[in-house]
């Protein structure tokens, strides 16, 4: 009987030696990119950010426990994982027409007092002037975009399913950008995303040049709006 397992046993250990090698190579390869994603932030700049992205799909549960144990937050992991995806979208962004993209906007940016009803589309924006949506509306539609104020995301599904944009921004706190992203990611979509400067439920506040920033890439400077530009810089 001990003759006939030593060829499984032989099996297992060459086996459990595979998995602890396994083990050990996504480890040193998640502190590699842990060390290259602190600097970054640090200096302010990605670098390596190839590398960093196919990391974060291999090893992002092991970066993110490295992470903390470092003292980070999950905020800031994702902040940075947001900040990479853009990095690495940007090329992709800016080949699509903006006749072919699409913007989605949470519906807290707008104010308490909007007298825009949701329809099957979202909000509908009235221009009314109490916030700033209908100026971005104004600019971002002379552009090709279509813009959607949304209250979730089976709405952005819906409308990704009717008109099928082929590159998307989207808008709204941390967590939302981060699914969001994801989202479009299994979508097939190009996508950028915009966290907001303040969260919350109602009067939320974005930094619209950031938003203006994204939305000319790629876009010939002639069809731009000169307030759009002005706003971009």
């Amino acid at each position: 009987m001990a003759l006939e397992l030593t060829p499984y046993f032989h099996i297992m250990v060459i086996i459990g030696e595979l998995t602890v090698l396994f083990i050990l190579g996504n480890i040193l390869l998640a502190i590699i990119l842990v060390a290259i994603s602190l600097y970054s932030i640090r200096k302010g700049r990605l670098y390596f950010p190839g590398l960093l992205k196919a990391g974060f799909v291999f090893v992002e549960g092991t970066m993110k426990s490295i992470f903390r144990l470092l003292g980070l937050e999950d905020r800031e992991i994702i902040a940075f994982f947001i900040k990479l995806h853009n990095t690495m979208n940007t090329s992709a962004f800016e080949k699509v027409p903006a006749t072919e993209r699409a913007i989605f906007l949470p519906q807290c940016l707008r104010s308490s007092q909007c007298p825009a009803h949701l329809t099957p589309e979202g909000l509908i924006c009235r221009n009314c002037g109490q916030c700033d949506i209908g100026h971005a509306h104004l600019l971002l539609e002379k552009m090709g975009y279509r813009l959607f104020i949304v209250p979730g995301s089976s709405f952005i599904k819906r409308m990704v399913k009717k008109y099928r944009p082929k590159a998307i921004i989207g808008v709204g706190c941390l967590t939302e950008v981060k699914e969001g992203i994801d989202m479009a990611d299994k979508m097939g979509l190009s996508v950028m995303g915009v966290v907001t400067a303040k969260e919350g439920c109602v009067e939320t506040i974005v930094n619209w040049a950031d938003v203006y920033e994204i939305a000319v890439l790629g876009v010939d400077p002639a069809s731009v709006p000169e307030d759009l530009h002005r706003l971009a810089d």
